[in-house]
């Protein structure tokens, strides 16, 4: 090829890339909710003129129109099974249109699912699946590879790892910055560019969510901090619905003036993203040729970063009173009590207090369970605590709220005396009684436990520091009895490995069931809590048989209840007795038991703890 390689090319002078691919489609008349990767195949000419438009405004890299060609963006389009395809089209196209004299950057995003340890993809998964977005570009004749408009640096950090994997192609690492110049996840740009540094791209840089002024605000910022070429892709401004059009307001002359500004300031790639067209890349490049005879590349001296102060992470046995327990290898002993669907939690503050006077450890809230609405289970363990002197485990459900929200509800619950959660992901909403209501599901369990061990080490979710870290004494669910047990234990280790410190199970009502549980988890070297339900009749254990995924009541028991239906306190009498006998069975096996209280008989808890000897 007449071009020099990418990376010497760098050092030659400052890199003029393309303008955004997706809106100049757009503007040319391709419907917003078509796939646009999809032209690669049922339209190439109209991809090939917009690069050719892009090359003949001056650009020197053209960006291949297979950003969102990975198997979870193309999956919704029913194209998962043409991902190999429409990378490889992508790449021939722009191979064409760029001709021996120009460079192709093969444009990979985000996954558009949560990885670990956000979710629930892990990080050897995330790499294959970038690496089967990879080859196809590599196989049509890209020069580079951009990773662009990424919010998390973990998922980043795996694309370019992926990358390093199966070639050795140069990379671009770009994340997505707010108007504040932060992350998305609100890192400070000074995180951020570290962040970035660590990652082993060639370049790294921002583009995308915003206009060319944030970007030249955040480069200003960071420039000092890394010695590594820096690429600035601005959207032409935040875009305006006019008449359902979404139009971008920045005009080629404004960007063209700001690419002076990028060039000044020591940016190394310069180029536009969203809403930016040929012509404002024209501008871009006439900056660039009216410079080019004066400009010499800035003298940079990097600054350290300021490190973070140490924290002094809480210990366990200082986290609560449960936790200095189960540390100290006593039996614990939950009850499980739940929200009133009204604002008076007198009922419920009184059944905590025959509790309290019973010798129970702490009273686990479910949080909106089965998808109901009651009084938010946050406002009933202060008042637990407060008003009883009982402590608590806040169930904390990832359904209703997203990442800010939860991180905010967490810092507040600490702030307010809780110190035990216990993480779930959440019944879906289709389950209760609102079923045309929306999940979030941000994050599920794991991500959770991630979030919650990041503030137990003094650090907020984009990993800013918090001041004083939370000690939150971090507990997890599990179900013995899972359709899928394998996918149950596989979900467990990745929640131990996030950092849970205790494991409280979905009631055990098969023993063997159990046992064969409890040696698989035996690895695991954490408290195990098991459930125990006091089955109130034949009915109900029906429901639990039919209605609880993963939970069975064996036959035996089944028939004990059959004998007895036709009296409610004998049933209710009968179901504790059998609570009772699971519960001596399996004592050896737990550190603690967690009895719920069906239709609020508290009753029961105490009659299923009599005669048993418990440390």
């Amino acid at each position: 090829m007449a071009k020099t390689n990418f990376i010497n090319r760098l050092k030659e002078g400052v890199v003029l890339f393309d303008g955004g691919m997706g809106t100049e489609l757009y503007n040319r008349g391709v419907f917003i909710n078509k796939c646009f990767e999809e032209l690669n195949l049922t339209n190439p000419a109209l991809v090939k003129q917009v690069h050719e438009d892009y090359r003949k405004a001056g650009a020197e890299v053209l960006e291949t129109n297979t950003y969102g060609a990975n198997r979870f963006k193309l999956k919704p389009f029913l194209l998962a099974d043409k991902l190999y395809d429409l990378n490889y089209q992508g790449a021939m196209i722009a191979r064409s249109a760029a001709g021996d004299d120009f460079y192709v950057a093969g444009a990979v995003g985000p996954l558009n699912v949560r990885i670990e340890p956000l979710g629930p993809i892990s990080r050897e998964e995330a790499r294959e699946y970038f690496k089967e977005q990879i080859r196809p570009l590599m196989d049509g004749g890209v020069d580079l590879l951009i990773f662009e408009t990424f919010v998390y640096p973990e998922e980043l950090k795996q694309a370019v790892i992926a990358s390093r994997e199966i070639c050795e192609l140069p990379v671009i690492a770009q994340m997505t910055i707010d108007e504040d110049g932060c992350s998305l996840t609100g890192a400070e740009p000074e995180v951020t560019i570290k962040e970035l540094e660590n990652l082993g791209a060639d370049v790294i840089g921002v583009n995308c969510t915003v206009g060319p002024q944030v970007m030249l605000n955040w480069l200003e910022r960071t420039r000092k901090h890394t010695s590594l070429p820096i690429s600035i892709m601005p959207n032409a401004g935040k875009p305006k619905n006019i008449d359902g059009r979404n139009i971008y307001l920045t005009s080629p002359e404004y960007l063209g003036e700001y690419a002076k500004h990028y060039i000044q300031s020591g940016a190394n790639v310069i180029g536009g993203c969203c809403g930016t067209s040929p012509e404002h890349i024209k501008r871009m490049r006439n900056t660039l040729n009216s410079f080019k005879p004066q400009i010499a590349a800035p003298k940079i001296e990097i600054s350290k970063v300021e490190e973070f102060p140490d924290i002094e992470i809480i210990p366990q046995e200082k986290k609560s009173r449960l936790a200095r327990r189960l540390k100290e290898n006593h039996f614990v002993k939950f009850v499980e009590l739940v929200s009133p669907h009204g604002v008076s939690a007198h009922k419920e503050i009184e059944k905590a207090r025959e509790m309290n006077y019973y010798g129970i450890d702490v009273i686990n809230i479910p949080d909106g369970p089965r998808a109901s609405a009651r009084m938010s289970a946050l406002s009933l363990a202060v008042q637990f605590q407060r008003e009883v002197g009982i402590e608590t485990v806040l169930h904390y459900v990832c359904r209703d709220r997203n990442v800010i929200g939860m991180q905010s509800d967490l810092l507040g619950a600490y702030a307010l005396g809780i110190k035990n959660i216990l993480a779930i992901t959440g019944d879906p909403p289709k389950l209760g009684n609102y079923p045309d209501a929306t999940g979030v599901f941000d994050v599920d369990a794991i991500g959770l436990v991630n979030i919650l061990n990041r503030l137990n080490h003094g650090l907020d979710i984009a990993g800013n520091p918090i001041g004083n870290p939370t000690g939150f004494y971090v507990g997890v669910g599990t179900n013995p009895g899972a359709i899928n047990l394998d996918e149950e234990l596989k979900r467990l280790d990745w929640k131990v490995e996030a950092g849970a410190e205790y494991i409280v199970t979905q009631p055990v009502f098969d023993l063997k069931v159990f046992e064969t549980f409890v040696k698989r988890i035996e690895h695991f070297k954490l408290p195990l809590i098991a459930g125990i339900w006091p089955l109130t009749s034949l009915r109900n254990a029906e429901f639990m048989n039919n209605e609880i995924p993963g939970c069975s009541v064996p036959e035996n028991i089944m028939r004990r209840l059959e004998k007895v239906q036709d009296n409610k306190e004998e049933s209710f009498a009968e179901g504790v007795k059998i609570a009772r006998e699971i519960l001596q069975r399996i004592l050896l096996h737990i550190q603690g038991v967690q009895i719920s209280t069906p239709f609020g008989r508290v009753q029961g808890v105490i009659d299923v703890l009599e005669g048993i000897e418990l440390n």
